[in-house]
């Protein structure tokens, strides 16, 4: 007989393997092996006499976890699209006519919402289109099936394992689930959109088009948080895109520009978002939109791909009002997602010597896996001379924009996931302050006095938060402000039990995704739900949050003074910006050249 000890250590082991393939999204298969190869084990530890050599009982161990890792390998998650709506035998749509031919999506499991997910809206970027400039799609014969997502853009990818370890770690909302053990596709072949609408016969309802975050590296349009269906429920439409990101999406180089029609490189990401918004223009209204009323949204990388296209001159009259969410590239010198066009071509030029091709076409031959790791080498916006004639700061200067009103904002700890391991303490506050300011360092630190190590991290955190984001959502306020745009900016401050107020924390929020069973949140942050998703519905219907006289809404100053923001958190009620001080210093850091 064995001990206790054996059979508890026995029953732990099993957790955690099943735990393993659980996290890691493993084939179903890989469970049934598992418990069989774990019952064999049993079986022949269980008959080992008491005082077997510890060799033995070493190697009847060996045997097991090897057994495990051989499932654990062969059961590896298989690569399949992820539905366009989660339920079984969900209804078919009936049948949208577009430019390129039929088309029929699904409807979600409580008939409130149609799902019509990747459609073609340019052709796909392999081959002798990648690195120019999307293409019309095909037609196609009979009625595409449009009920699941098309392959996220091609991006680095990691283990499963990771992916969801993340999930419990920085979102703290993991559920176990028997529909989702497989990956997603990754593909060069991307640029397909995706439409959710309320279910019904319906005309001219407005149009929200949002574009995805992820450093202008990473994302894919079928995140929950940011999923169209929440907000298709309030009576809108909404579309969302891939597009090319990273090395695909932003690489430049002179010899592209020379075999450009229109003399263009390094913006092939912008440009599929110009493409898909001239899609909706074409198509929206089969699908009951009203193209005239398109709200252009996007949250972080995506929001600084929409303050760019807020000044490019292809995208006037392809929507009319815009929403920015913890970024924007309208600042004096754009903290990220964006650089001059001679350092994104030498950056170029440098990744051509790496990869050891002498030309484009060279390069065009690689396949896409070998090139995919130089995301983070080349996720920038620059000014082309086509998509961007200049800088957006300099074009609002010059009264030049394509946006009728704005709706923009930042969360109050935006910095959190990003200095998770450099939180700062009272032996490098200062050094730090002083290698960015350099001789404004002294005005900072009397903005920041610190006395111990937690306001020395809660400074830093504010400051780093202001440099990267809040600051250029100043400067995009003050620009619009100036230029007589109606303009509502907002500051997220709740706490909850998932991301808080850290980055992206607000969207599930604006887009109305939370969960109903869900208990990372409370009755407060459902009306909060609810309140957000009326103003943003609001603004896309009359470019106001306020609505057209809606008294059920607490009233969101507009702000022509850049000081007076809506706080969204514990209350809903307007504020006044108190980094005032510190944005005065940044100006002054960034239009110095420093």
């Amino acid at each position: 007989m064995r001990s206790v000890g054996f059979w508890i250590a026995a029953a732990l082991t099993l957790v955690v393997m099943a735990a393993l393939l659980e996290l890691n999204k493993n084939s179903l298969w890989g469970f049934f092996a598992l418990a069989a190869v774990n019952a064999g084990y049993l079986l022949l530890a269980g008959k080992l006499p008491e005082g077997a050599k510890w060799y033995v009982r070493i190697g009847v161990w060996l045997l097991w976890a090897a057994a495990f890792a051989g499932i654990f390998l062969l059961s590896w998650p298989k690569v399949r699209s992820v539905p366009a709506a989660r339920g079984r035998g969900l209804a078919k749509t009936e049948t949208v006519s577009v430019g390129q031919g039929l088309v029929r999506g699904v409807v979600t499991k409580d008939g409130a919402v149609e799902v019509f997910a990747g459609i073609p809206y340019a052709a796909p970027p392999v081959g002798e289109n990648r690195w120019r400039e999307p293409q019309d799609p095909e037609n196609w014969e009979g009625v595409l099936e449009a009920d699941t997502f098309a392959p996220m853009s091609m991006q680095p990818v990691g283990m499963p394992l990771v992916d969801s370890l993340k999930q419990i770690f920085g979102f703290h909302d993991y559920r176990i689930r028997l529909d989702d053990n497989y990956r997603a596709p990754v593909s060069e072949d991307s640029l397909y959109l995706n439409i959710w609408r309320p279910a019904g016969e319906h005309e001219a309802l407005p149009v929200l088009v949002f574009i995805h975050g992820g450093s202008l590296q990473t994302g894919q349009p079928w995140w929950a948080d940011y999923s169209g269906e929440g907000l298709s429920r309030e009576g809108v439409i909404v579309v969302n895109m891939g597009y090319r990101l990273g090395v695909f999406g932003f690489l430049a180089s002179d010899e592209l520009a020379a075999e450009s029609p229109n003399g263009t490189t390094g913006n092939y990401g912008l440009l599929d978002q110009i493409k898909a918004l001239e899609w909706v223009r074409d198509n929206i209204a089969a699908f009951g939109g009203d193209p005239a009323n398109v709200t252009l949204a996007g949250e972080s990388a995506g929001a600084a791909c929409v303050s760019a296209l807020c000044t490019s001159p292809l995208a006037k009259g392809l929507f009319r009002r815009a929403v920015l969410e913890s970024s924007t590239v309208a600042s004096y010198e754009p903290p990220h997602s964006f650089r001059p066009l001679d350092e994104a071509k030498k950056s170029g030029l440098e990744l051509m010597e790496r990869h050891g091709c002498a030309d484009i076409s060279a390069l065009r031959d690689l396949p896409a896996d070998k090139l995919v790791s130089e995301a983070y080498t080349q996720h920038h916006i620059t000014v082309d001379g086509y998509v961007l004639t200049e800088k957006p700061y300099d074009s609002y200067k010059k009264g030049l924009h394509n946006e009728e009103a704005l709706l923009h904002g930042y969360n109050a700890e935006e910095s959190a996931a990003f200095i998770i391991m450099q939180g700062a303490n009272m032996k490098n506050f200062e050094p730090r302050v002083r290698g960015v300011f350099k001789e404004l360092a002294d005005e900072v630190l009397a903005l920041y006095p610190v006395s111990n190590d937690a306001e020395a991290k809660a400074a830093w955190a504010e400051i780093w938060g202001a440099l990267f984001f809040d600051h250029s959502h100043y400067a995009l306020n003050r620009l619009a402000a100036d230029n007589g745009i109606p303009v509502y900016e907002y500051v997220f401050t709740r706490s909850n039990g998932r991301l808080g107020a850290w980055h992206s924390g607000e969207m599930v929020y604006f887009y109305g995704n939370i969960d109903p069973a869900s208990r990372l949140f409370d009755k407060r942050d459902r009306e909060l739900e609810a309140e957000m998703t009326a103003y943003l519905v609001n603004f896309m219907k009359y470019g106001d949050p306020n609505g057209s006289g809606d008294t059920s809404l607490p009233e969101w100053p507009e702000n022509s003074s850049s000081e007076d923001l809506m706080e969204l958190g514990a209350v809903t009620a307007p504020v006044k910006e108190r980094k005032l001080a510190l944005y005065g210093l940044i100006d002054r850091l960034r239009e110095s050249g420093e």
